[in-house]
């Protein structure tokens, strides 16, 4: 009996899963608490996997406004944040598709970062009021280690940006990204290795 008990899988606990349902049942305003609850963390992963904030706000407001449009579909076999960094992380490799493309070629903009204002609704919801004089003084190494991330293979970049960035659990990207936690654990360790060789060489040893 009590086999049976551990070989089921426990209920997924989902604190956003009142506002879920009723927006589900019309009520728009539920759907602006969610937005402001998740709205910062996607717009700082479509950032760190594009390297370009205003390409990353777009991103994030076509991922929230598709995730409206489909909230009647969602349905509780994983938590709701779950299903809806998967929609982010997808527009935003679907972005990256779209670059390589048109063959761009001018690079990401790194002048501003993810703390900043922006001028789109979601990017205003996700804003902070940072301190300027700290990020001011922190926009050197912020431009260098970006500019790592974005070198970093589109596999190995993901799972770096959400677990060393964003800090989810190993559990939580592979249910994002559906893949295992071998996969996981092995593309992360070389995303790693590969961010470090890439900022020895433009800043030194570390």
């Amino acid at each position: 009996m009590s086999k049976t008990i551990e070989d089921k899988k426990m209920p997924v606990t989902d604190d956003d899963l009142e506002y879920v349902t009723a927006c589900q049942k019309g009520d728009t305003e539920a759907f602006s608490v969610l937005v402001g609850r998740h709205s910062k963390k996607m717009l700082n992963i479509a950032y760190r996997m594009l390297g370009d904030y205003d390409e990353a706000c777009d991103v994030t407001q076509e991922a929230f406004l598709a995730a409206f449009r489909a909230i009647g579909k969602f349905k509780e076999e994983a938590r709701f944040s779950t299903w809806l960094y998967r929609i982010v992380v997808n527009y935003t490799k679907n972005r990256l598709k779209q670059r390589q493309s048109l063959s761009r070629h001018d690079g990401p903009s790194q002048d501003e970062t993810a703390d900043g204002p922006g001028n789109c609704a979601v990017c205003l919801a996700a804003a902070s009021g940072g301190h300027p004089g700290e990020l001011l003084e922190r926009r050197e190494l912020e431009a260098q280690v970006q500019k790592c991330i974005s070198a970093l293979a589109e596999d190995y970049r993901e799972v770096l940006v959400m677990r060393d960035i964003q800090g989810f659990s190993y559990e939580e990207i592979q249910d994002v990204l559906r893949i295992p936690d071998g996969t996981v654990k092995s593309r992360l360790s070389r995303a790693r290795m590969a961010m470090k060789d890439c900022l020895k060489k433009i800043m030194g040893d570390l």
